[in-house]
């Protein structure tokens, strides 16, 4: 109940105002406005000594007034109740109070969007690419759903097909969901070299072969042990790359993956090319990786000066890098005769430097040869790709005679 403010005075005392009036009338004591004579003497008259000791009469509380001090007290309490929760609210950040929660879009969206995740990118980095496409409507939220799904760290780079204004959840779901992902993936194998692997990498990825023969070596960030070739720098590998790389971006992601190895394997650039060369001849001799450390040894074996082969490497797969043809076992007399530096059978030592991409297993044989005092092999079967080794000049010639007796049989494949 409130009271207009001419009944207070500027101490806060309550005047008297036609209630108050009121209030004498409740209380027995109505107020006399006009004088009566006939009054006079029994009013005025001294009160008798009885009457002096006459108990006094208990003023009565207004009712209205205990109302007014109890709404009164109710507000005080309230106001000191929303100052005091106000504090509590800004000492408690974890609390939500429903103002902040971040908008999200709902449902599973609209249309297609392609979207590229790159390589490494981390949960928030990828909220800001799908709020940046409008894919998602909220990166807090989204980041919430990552966050609330374990599966989240498995999200794979690469191009995924998205659609607009999705739900968070909807949109994380699609990112784990393989078949959302456009894979254009190129598997280059090992042992292979620049020419082919040129002609894979324009079959997969749409390019021609003439785009990757005009890319400058030198603009790729070649190891200096390269002498600005590429060949045996090109690492073997399953590359996935995005729909706009350019052929110079793809032979630059090849490149940097094989000085990521290189490194990790503990090779020094001073002794990258010499690894590498002998590594590729490893991989194009042996078929099986329990070969390659083997091979490993008798180019080892015979590169120290042997008497019975004078240093002289002799494998067959050098030749071959000099004719670039495929698909025979062994080399005719003619093809051995070719003055090529690459000839290791006219040269003695390693060739001027690799004659393919050789992979991380035959450059581990490189650095850990098998212990043997071997200084032949010769594959007896290219079928199955057995392959026998021998310590003298006798054996090798019985395994010979093995391998010969299979091109007989293979009429066409020697």
């Amino acid at each position: 109940m409130s009271l207009p403010p001419e009944d207070w005075d500027e101490h806060g005392v309550r005047g008297r105002s036609e209630s108050a009036a009121f209030d004498d009338d409740v209380l027995g004591l109505r107020r006399v406005t006009e004088h009566d004579e006939s009054l006079a003497d029994d009013v005025l008259a001294p009160e008798s000594e009885a009457g002096m000791f006459r108990p006094r009469r208990r003023k009565r509380r207004n009712p209205f007034l205990k109302v007014i001090a109890l709404l009164a007290a109710v507000a005080v309490v309230l106001t000191a109740s929303v100052y005091a929760f106000g504090s509590l609210k800004d000492l408690i950040p974890s609390v939500s109070f429903g103002q902040d929660a971040p908008s999200d879009y709902e449902g599973s969206g609209t249309g297609e969007v392609t979207v590229e995740i790159p390589e490494g990118a981390a949960g928030g980095q990828i909220a800001e690419i799908l709020l940046e496409q409008d894919v998602i409507g909220s990166a807090g939220a989204f980041t919430a759903a990552l966050q609330a799904d374990p599966r989240s760290s498995g999200i794979q780079p690469g191009t995924y097909r998205m659609a607009s204004q999705m739900s968070s959840e909807a949109a994380l779901a699609r990112l784990l969901d393989g078949n959302y992902r456009e894979i254009n993936g190129v598997t280059i194998r090992e042992g292979l070299w620049v020419s082919e692997t040129f002609a894979l990498l324009a079959e997969g990825t749409g390019h021609e072969v003439k785009d990757y023969e005009a890319v400058d070596p030198e603009t790729l960030g070649l190891p200096e042990a390269a002498n600005g070739e590429l060949e045996g720098f090109l690492f073997p590998s399953t590359y996935e790359f995005g729909p706009d790389a350019t052929p110079a971006e793809q032979l630059t992601a090849m490149i940097a993956l094989g000085k990521s190895t290189y490194a990790d394997l503990g090779i020094s650039d001073g002794d990258l090319r010499e690894v590498l060369t002998k590594a590729s001849i490893v991989q194009g001799e042996g078929m099986f990786a329990d070969d390659m450390p083997k091979i490993a040894r008798v180019m080892d074996n015979r590169i120290e000066g042997n008497s019975e082969t004078n240093g002289m490497m002799q494998m067959d797969s050098t030749v071959h890098f000099i004719y670039q043809e495929r698909g025979r076992a062994g080399t005719t007399e003619e093809q051995r005769a070719n003055d090529s530096p690459y000839n290791t059978y006219l040269h003695p030592g390693l060739p001027p430097g690799p004659i393919n991409s050789p992979g991380e297993q035959a450059i581990k044989a490189v650095l850990n040869p098998a212990e043997g005092s071997w200084l032949y092999f010769v594959t007896v079967n290219p079928s199955t790709g057995e392959t026998k080794f021998a310590d003298t000049f006798a054996e090798h010639q019985v395994n010979v005679a093995e391998f010969t007796q299979w091109c007989a049989d293979n009429p066409g494949q020697c």
